[in-house]
């Protein structure tokens, strides 16, 4: 079935699914890692899919700081196909902000992503069967604002979840809680954001000319927050 998003090099969207069922597709901190993991090697033109398994077979348990390692220590020429702008890594559900760097690198992208994801998943809890809902959704982001709105939704709103689940129909209650949540959250790129993690899987882009400080940043959520502007976005909110 053809997409009703064709996807062009330079045009930026949002990528997000669900385990199927609403399943979990992380459960330990571990698999968090893993998906992180894949995030990093699968977005280039040559890496396989077994990537992974291979460089834990030679090196033991993975963490970034080994990729990072293992980038370096090959002299690894990398060629994304995407730029990653931002994540989030939720029990049972991601979203990316991506823009497409080669024609067909999201597809090629997220087929390897999810392929080799749901490989490791299977795998290790011992199921069968799909682990994704049905193909990732994707929605193309042409409007500056909403672009970010959608940094604030993916980088904080979506953490948030954690201590408030119903704050799309409550609103946020207590601005400062869910920003310390934020600021702890090891699986979305609020940190990077926020200047106090440098990560090798992401690519600001467009939105580092945007926020060229954290301040600036952490002033757009604050806005987003206290103004109640996730209204404008709070259908993306993923159960």
């Amino acid at each position: 079935m053809k997409r009703k998003v064709q996807f062009a090099p330079g045009s930026i969207y949002h990528l997000y699914n669900r385990g199927v069922a609403k399943c979990t597709i992380c459960d330990q901190e571990v698999d968090y890692w893993r998906f992180l993991q894949g995030l990093c090697l699968f977005n280039d033109q040559k890496t396989a899919t077994n990537i992974l398994w291979q460089l834990e077979r030679n090196r033991g348990r993975l963490t970034l700081r080994v990729l990072r390692e293992y980038i370096q220590d090959k002299n690894y020429q990398r060629h994304p196909l995407v730029r990653i702008l931002a994540y989030c890594i939720m029990g049972n559900h991601f979203h990316l902000l991506v823009e497409e760097l080669k024609e067909g690198g999201i597809i090629k992208f997220m087929h390897k992503l999810g392929l080799g994801y749901a490989r490791y998943f299977n795998n290790k809890y011992e199921r069968v069967g799909s682990l994704f809902q049905s193909r990732f959704k994707a929605v193309p982001v042409e409007d500056e604002r909403y672009l970010q709105y959608l940094l604030v939704y993916i980088n904080v709103l979506n953490p948030a979840q954690l201590e408030q689940p119903n704050w799309k129909g409550e609103g946020i209650k207590d601005v400062a809680k869910i920003m310390q949540i934020a600021d702890q959250c090891l699986w979305s790129t609020h940190q990077e954001y926020s200047g106090k993690r440098q990560s090798i899987i992401i690519d600001k882009g467009l939105l580092g000319r945007m926020f060229s400080t954290s301040q600036s940043y952490l002033e757009l959520v604050e806005g987003v927050l206290r103004g109640k502007k996730y209204e404008e976005i709070r259908h993306l909110a993923l159960e």
